[in-house]
């Protein structure tokens, strides 16, 4: 930042025409823009020196607009935002560029200055809600502080004026949720709170850094919901950051794409979604597994390597290593921002060519396709599980003579496994889908039913089980930090299954390390590191190895890829079908996100609080006639395609509780559909549904007969 402007600004008052911080003008014209960020270059200031965080960025966000900026982990997003409200840090400074808020610029202002303007013009939403909200204090304190602090209303004006917005944000019983502690309400819940205490003020500008990133995919599709409502309500300009390209298509009127601390792309989201004309923003879409990709017939391309250290960036264009169009004027010249055609720039020297398909990505990495469409597991039954019950004995409210209560986790579960397939399990938090998987592994105990793996009972603990069949039964987990010993390098971690196994003669372990990590396209130079030095993508695929190191008949994963970036997500998604086609191991696979289940999966059961509702091959489970539940988690999942419409279907209130489960259905709570039977429904609040077969391999677990769930619609249909 050039010193003279910073002295400049600072020095001007109300008689220089500039608009005391916090004031709104009293006409604030349209074409001025909300935020206009110009040429913004951030550092931070370490032993080594200044690091530059985020160079060269400029875009503007209008009245009523939504731009979101999109890239992976480490890529300045979430700088560019912190930047704007001036939370760097000690050590984090702006050093080049303009932040133009309603045409007043803020760098160089005074902190005080900047708090009058944060949680007034304005706000804020975080990723995680209990970073905003103060444990300690009832909801209806915090909200009222916002109004007490900002506008020196009184507090009784105060608490009327947060009900009626709770209301806005539809809080169910907003005058008792202000009573509330935050960890007294669920996690959407605790996000409208935040979203609700960021309008209060009625701010020119909301913030939105990843806010649906930990939701149930129903909560995310609600907030989303309200987002745009509210935007559309308030007239706000909402700056939304996020790295899953559903949710910024869904969002999104304008797009900024950034990478190692740079934009390099941005236009309207329709074109940066199908026209694109960076390399970085082509890898990302062809990242993504759509919702009618299956494994047979589809194939992901990661973008190979990782985003450069801010310390080290290659010379020339910064995406050059990773680019597969680079030419030799990549590493020689650093490309400008140019404008490709009207309001779509993008910085690449081949920016034009590539958006006209002149030039189009080499295809020599696609493997062969037919290979793996002809690839047939066999008929064997590997794992059977019948009637499987789960419960967690809860404490009861009288200390003597109380009757005990359960909470029921898994209740009459069946599931079959095919040798050489993967079985996905799909729905909300707390439906049972981990505990299931738990209760295979061994680490919880059954309360009822059968599991029987390769003809062998498996209820019981791990503790009891033998060397042999914990060999045969392994998992991933979601968090590899939390099964990695930070303290032993990758190759001792992988090794150990080995040795503990003796799947190889000793004098081999070294040598099968080495060809496992070559499979996980790591290679041997990663034999010698400690966790620490690898990168989140690395750490998950050590874990996938040490699972497989002792070639198990079945694995296990707790969604293994919903932390990761796309491009990372994509590579992991890839590796674990070149596993299975190599070794022909069975997988059952955990995950919200029902795009990468279809794409992953040949088989998926659907769960809802403790039950499966519809069980069947993945391309029927995707096309009517759907389970009134399936049917609304469909209508819900972020599609990355702007021309996506899907029927709109929100479930009211969150799933009930394990411990009183609803009677007869235990969706009638919450089911949309239960008017389509003659007695309104009547019946599925008192009598558990039928089975319903589709096909032989296709059942739906609902008292609507299945002629009338065919007529359904589909529910995502693609315009073109």
């Amino acid at each position: 930042m050039h010193e003279s402007h910073i002295q400049d600004n600072a020095q001007m008052g109300p008689s220089d025409g500039w608009i005391p911080l916090g004031k709104d003008p009293l006409q604030q014209p349209r074409d001025v823009p909300v935020l206009s960020v110009e040429r913004l270059a951030v550092s931070y200031e370490t032993r080594y020196g200044d690091v530059p965080a985020v160079r060269d960025v400029s875009f503007t966000v209008q009245r009523g607009e939504a731009y979101s900026i999109v890239g992976e982990s480490g890529c300045g997003k979430s700088t560019v935002a912190f930047s704007i409200v001036s939370f760097l840090g000690r050590n984090g400074k702006i050093v080049d560029g303009h932040v133009l808020f309603q045409g007043r610029d803020l760098v160089g202002h005074s902190e005080e200055e900047l708090r009058k303007l944060r949680g007034d013009r304005i706000s804020m939403v975080y990723q995680d809600p209990m970073q905003a909200l103060n444990p300690s204090l009832r909801i209806g304190e915090q909200l009222a502080e916002v109004l007490t602090v900002h506008r020196g209303i009184g507090q009784s004006e105060a608490e009327d004026r947060c009900i009626h917005m709770l209301e806005q944000v539809h809080m169910p019983d907003p005058a008792n949720v202000m009573r509330r502690y935050p960890h007294q309400i669920s996690g959407g819940q605790q996000q409208r709170v935040v979203i609700a205490m960021a309008l209060l003020n009625d701010p020119a500008l909301l913030i939105m850094d990843e806010p649906t990133t930990a939701l149930d995919v129903t909560v995310e599709a609600a907030v989303l919901d309200l987002v745009a409502e509210l935007q559309h309500k308030f007239d706000t300009a909402i700056m939304y950051i996020s790295h899953n390209l559903g949710v910024v298509a869904r969002v999104s009127d304008q797009v900024g794409v950034m990478y190692a601390g740079t934009m390099v792309e941005r236009a309207s989201v329709n074109d940066v979604y199908l026209r694109p004309s960076h390399p970085y923003t082509l890898g990302l879409m062809r990242c993504v597994p759509r919702l009618g990709m299956d494994k047979a017939a589809s194939y992901l391309y990661p973008i190979r390597g990782r985003v450069p250290s801010p310390r080290n960036l290659p010379p020339g264009c910064i995406f050059e290593p990773r680019c597969d169009f680079a030419r030799p004027v990549c590493r020689q010249k650093s490309p400008e921002m140019c404008e490709v055609e009207p309001e779509h720039w993008a910085r690449c020297h081949f920016a034009a060519e590539i958006l006209s398909g002149k030039l189009e990505p080499p295809q020599d990495a696609v493997p062969d396709l037919q290979a793996l469409a002809e690839r047939r597991a066999s008929d064997e039954t590997v794992l059977r599980v019948a009637r499987a019950k789960t419960y967690y004995e809860a404490p009861s409210k009288q200390l003597i003579g109380g009757e005990k209560q359960y909470v029921k986790a898994v209740d009459d579960v069946s599931v079959e496994m095919k040798r050489g397939h993967t079985l996905g399990i799909v729905g909300e938090s707390g439906c049972g889908k981990s505990t299931l998987v738990k209760t295979i592994i061994g680490l919880e105990s059954p309360t009822g039913g059968e599991f029987e793996f390769m003809g062998m009972d498996i209820s019981m603990p791990v503790s009891k089980r033998s060397l042999d069949l914990i060999k045969e039964l392994q998992m991933v987990f979601q968090n590899p930090d939390a099964t990695l010993n930070p303290s032993f390098s990758v190759g001792s971690q992988i090794g150990r299954p080995l040795r503990r196994f003796k799947a190889v003669p000793a004098h081999q372990v070294r040598d099968e390390v080495v060809r496992i990590l070559d499979l996980m396209r790591l290679g041997e130079n990663y034999y010698n590191r400690l966790p620490r030095q690898l990168s989140g993508g690395e750490k998950q695929r050590v874990g996938i190895a040490r699972a497989i190191a002792g070639r198990p008949e079945l694995v296990l994963c707790d969604e293994p890829v919903s932390a990761l970036d796309v491009s990372v997500q994509a590579a992991v998604l890839n590796l674990l079908l070149e596993v299975q086609q190599e070794m022909g191991t069975t997988m059952a696979f955990i995950a919200h996100d029902l795009s990468v289940v279809r794409f992953f999966c040949d088989t998926i059961a659907v769960m809802y609080l403790g039950q499966i509702v519809e069980f069947g091959p993945a391309e029927a489970i995707y096309a009517p006639p759907y389970h009134p539940y399936t049917e609304a988690l469909l209508s819900a999942v972020p599609i990355p395609d702007p021309r996506a419409a899907q029927k709109h279907i929100r479930l009211s209130g969150s799933v009930p509780s394990a411990l009183h489960p609803p009677s007869g259905c235990r969706f009638h709570t919450r089911c949309p559909r239960r008017l389509l039977l003659p007695d309104g429904g009547q019946i599925c609040t008192v009598e558990p549904p039928p089975w319903q077969r589709n096909t032989d391999e296709h059942r739906i677990f609902c008292h609507i007969p299945l002629d009338t769930l065919r007529q359904m619609d589909a529910v995502v249909t693609i315009q073109e």
